[in-house]
């Protein structure tokens, strides 16, 4: 499909029509992240203030978000990453799609879809059975 009608069509492969709409009248860029989503806000004086949004790079997926953009959508600080010269932590792990439904999904012991049995249970769990 063409760009320019999937922009009209789908709205989960980055921005439609009237996003880009929007975006052009009302939105001020702040800046990109490594995987090459944008990130604006309102303009000054603008109707709706204080609102913040991405245009994903390729299909909309929350969790594509890194975690100082994170921060800064959900309105915990007011100074984007761009601006503050933010290093993420050594733990802080890059962006991994949702795996389900496809043959790297995580399946545990004793899923249908895995070998092994489930582990044992322990403690002060018994299983329940009809009498």
């Amino acid at each position: 499909m063409p760009p320019f009608l999937a922009e009209i069509f789908i709205w989960w492969q980055g921005q439609t029509w009237g996003t880009r709409l929007d975006t052009w009248q009302h939105g001020e860029f702040v800046g990109t992240d490594d995987a090459g989503n944008r990130y604006f806000r309102s303009k000054p004086g603008a109707k709706k203030q204080n609102r913040r949004w991405v245009l994903y790079n390729g299909y909309a997926e929350a969790s594509a978000i890194p975690p100082g953009w994170h921060g800064w959508m959900h309105h915990r600080t007011d100074v984007p990453p761009t601006e503050d010269n933010y290093k993420p932590w050594p733990w802080e792990k890059g962006h991994l799609s949702n795996r389900t439904g496809s043959a790297e999904a995580y399946r545990p012991d004793g899923s249908l879809l895995n070998k092994g049995e489930r582990p044992r249970v322990t403690g002060d769990y018994d299983a329940w059975s009809p009498e």
